[in-house]
């Protein structure tokens, strides 16, 4: 059958659909989200693995490792963040991979929602522990003073009322930690969704 303009046309169409079904199928790839479900309820968060891919690709092993589940909110700041992924409820300190390199100039910022992860002084020292701000931290963006800042990888996309639950209980000293929920928040089931 000859190839009219019409028909080339059609051709040309059905060739920038599929292309972009196959850009949308990959965005969505480089989009995963991951539901958490805890005794406080439950939230999703949307990991930016174009922005933050080193530390999205660590975030997803010890989310398939169940690393996190069983763990808690150990750390809660109401007008800051709150941090988990780290400690049991015996306040034991569960074993972690090495640690991944700083992506805190990604262009991310610590705004409301954001889920970062937690370091110590060395820029180069996050594994497993993570933190969602509760407000706009601006100052935990990069650059910092000494050059670094707080590497953001993804936002809650839903259930941030949970977050808001979280950040508001009553806190107190335990084990030597400050700021731990006096009611302990447990992660009891982390998955990815896509």
């Amino acid at each position: 059958m000859p190839t009219t303009p019409t028909h080339t046309a059609r051709r040309a169409l059905l060739g920038l659909l599929l292309a972009g079904n196959f850009g949308l199928s990959a965005l969505a790839q480089a989009a995963p989200s991951v539901q958490f479900q805890t005794s406080a309820g439950d939230f999703v968060i949307e990991l930016n693995a174009e922005k933050a891919p080193k530390t999205v690709e660590n975030f997803l092993q010890y989310v398939n490792d169940k690393h996190y589940e069983g763990t808690i909110f150990h750390r809660v700041i109401d007008g800051f963040m709150v941090q988990g992924g780290g400690f049991t409820a015996a306040m034991a300190q569960k074993p972690t991979r090495g640690p991944i390199p700083l992506e805190a100039s990604n262009g991310l910022r610590n705004d409301r929602g954001t889920i970062a992860m937690a370091r110590s002084g060395n820029p180069n020292s996050a594994t497993s522990q993570f933190f969602i701000n509760v407000v706009d931290n601006a100052g935990l963006n990069a650059p910092q003073p000494d050059g670094f800042g707080y590497a953001v990888f993804g936002k809650v996309s839903s259930g941030m009322e949970t977050i808001d639950k979280i950040r508001m209980l009553p806190t107190g000293n335990k084990a030597g930690m400050q700021n731990v929920p006096l009611t302990p928040v447990t992660i009891t089931t982390v998955r990815l969704l896509k």
